[in-house]
């Protein structure tokens, strides 16, 4: 008799399993968010304005309507989050060159500074559990990750790989 393959197993996990599953994401972004809440925390910033750095980092000129799609928050707490970064010397918002109604958001030298920090530690961690796990547990990982996102995630990550660093 031949072995089932393995992805029909996957198709048949338990409950236990599938808790478990959970409990492991949670711990591993647990992990992952340690470091950059401590630093963000020795600035008075929480895990909104990390995620708002990042993609402003990401993809420089990114409007602020566009960030409101990624991040998928209200247009008020954005706002509360862009403005402490804005008054802080972080993030600066310029006039849109196309559209003058449009605000540009770009990382200052201390925004890109404070970006590099945070996401040092992310990147080795990432580094770190990529290479333990290999090439194909890695685009497993990818995979399951993916398969979890909301349809419209699905769009904007892969704009964001296919353009996230052109302007800068």
């Amino acid at each position: 008799m031949q072995n089932p393959n393995r992805s029909d197993q996957l198709l048949f996990l338990t409950d236990e399993q599938l808790r478990q599953g959970i409990e492991m994401m949670f711990f591993a972004y647990r992990g992952f968010t340690a470091y950059p809440d401590r630093i963000l925390a020795e600035h008075g910033y929480g895990r909104a304005h990390h995620r708002a750095i990042h993609f402003i980092c990401r993809k420089p000129g990114l409007t602020v309507s566009a960030l409101l799609d990624i991040l998928g928050v209200t247009k008020q707490s954005l706002n509360r989050v862009l403005r402490e970064l804005v008054n802080n010397g972080l993030v600066e918002s310029r006039i849109g060159k196309k559209d003058r109604r449009q605000r540009n958001l770009y990382l200052t030298q201390d925004g890109k500074d404070l970006e590099k920090s945070l996401s040092n530690a992310q990147r080795q961690k990432m580094r770190k559990a990529y290479s333990a796990a290999g090439p194909e547990a890695v685009q497993g990982f990818r995979t399951v990750l993916g398969a979890m996102f909301e349809p419209e995630a699905a769009a904007q990550i892969k704009q964001l790989v296919n353009g996230g660093n052109d302007a800068r």
